[in-house]
């Protein structure tokens, strides 16, 4: 019996999120804990699962600000570290006009980039059933040393390895170095979450069947979910693709976060219903599930504190939710 559910490994941060504007005429930003690998635990842990995070906060008030919120979750956070030199990383979140959103990061260095392999807890890491990492702990030679070993222990483990590249163009020297670390996540993982922007990037195809179809001549992945915002998701399992609608709302502030639940509510229904071949219908249910849980946390501010839980799903799939 595994200890854990779900061990992720990556970046946890303070987003910085507009929040209206002062007095005196200034924008007014909220202190948000963000970070993608957390965001996935957290909606997890809210839905019954034990997780544990591994990853590195710098040890200042924002880290502390963050080891509460973390720890406030239900995650477990034995394997997460404090680095007394390199303060907490920071981003900066601005909300274009057309909904969309763009990154200013303070992390050169910032305290995640300096999790090491004498860092990885190999008992979190040994004790899961699926293993969940992106790209962001791979922007740098020594954090991307520590996130490959601990890929390496969990699959010499047997663990499932879930992979969202969750690509942030500013953060990498080049899009090439990027590029060649979304190959290798593919190269290891069995369930794969990637966005529509993210998969024409990658394969350089417009339409998502040809990118879908570029990925899976090249690599065994079992799994594929694309994410299309309000255009919806796609499930892709061996010869089987469903598609089903996004749940769009009128009460949309914002999208931060929307991807993060979408991949924790996919690997909740494989914890749930056991990794094997699913039918049409049982990917089609894992999808809505999915969807109507990303668009529920699109209707508040933050992520990783405003997870809904399965009855505020369960009501927007139904059709009597007030969000």
């Amino acid at each position: 019996m595994r200890q854990y559910d779900v061990t992720a490994l990556g970046e946890l941060l303070i987003d910085f999120t507009e929040n209206g504007v002062s007095a005196q005429g200034n924008p007014v930003l909220e202190a948000n804990p963000g970070g993608a690998p957390c965001n996935v635990l957290a909606m997890l842990s809210g839905l019954g699962k034990k997780t544990a995070f591994i990853g590195k906060i710098g040890d200042d008030m924002f880290g502390s600000q963050l080891e509460q919120a973390v720890a406030g979750t239900g995650i477990d956070t034995g394997g997460l570290k404090k680095d007394e030199k390199v303060h907490t990383t920071l981003a900066f979140v601005h909300k274009k006009a057309d909904g969309d959103r763009e990154f200013s990061f303070y992390r050169d260095p910032g305290a995640d980039m300096m999790l090491s392999e004498e860092d990885l807890d190999e008992e979190r890491l040994r004790g899961c059933r699926i293993f969940h990492f992106g790209t962001l702990s791979m922007t740098h030679e020594g954090c991307r040393k520590a996130t490959k070993k601990a890929v390496a222990i969990a699959e010499e483990s047997g663990a499932l390895i879930s992979f969202d590249p969750n690509l942030r163009e500013p953060l990498w020297e080049s899009m090439e170095t990027a590029r060649s670390q979304v190959l290798y996540g593919l190269e290891h993982c069995q369930i794969l979450k990637i966005s529509d922007n993210e998969i024409q990037w990658l394969t350089g195809e417009e339409d998502f069947d040809r990118g879908i179809a570029w990925i899976q001549e090249r690599y065994q992945i079992p799994l594929i979910l694309l994410s299309m915002g309000k255009d919806g998701s796609r499930a892709c399992q061996g010869g089987i693709k469903v598609e089903q609608p996004a749940f769009v709302q009128e009460h949309t502030i914002e999208t931060t976060g929307a991807g993060d639940t979408f991949c924790a509510c996919v690997l909740n229904y494989v914890l749930e219903h056991g990794w094997k071949e699913y039918t049409e219908q049982e990917l089609a249910g894992m999808l809505r599930f999915a969807n109507a849980a990303a668009s529920v946390v699109t209707t508040r501010k933050g992520a990783l504190r405003v997870m809904p839980d399965r009855s505020e799903v369960d009501a927007l799939m139904s059709g009597s939710a007030s969000v």
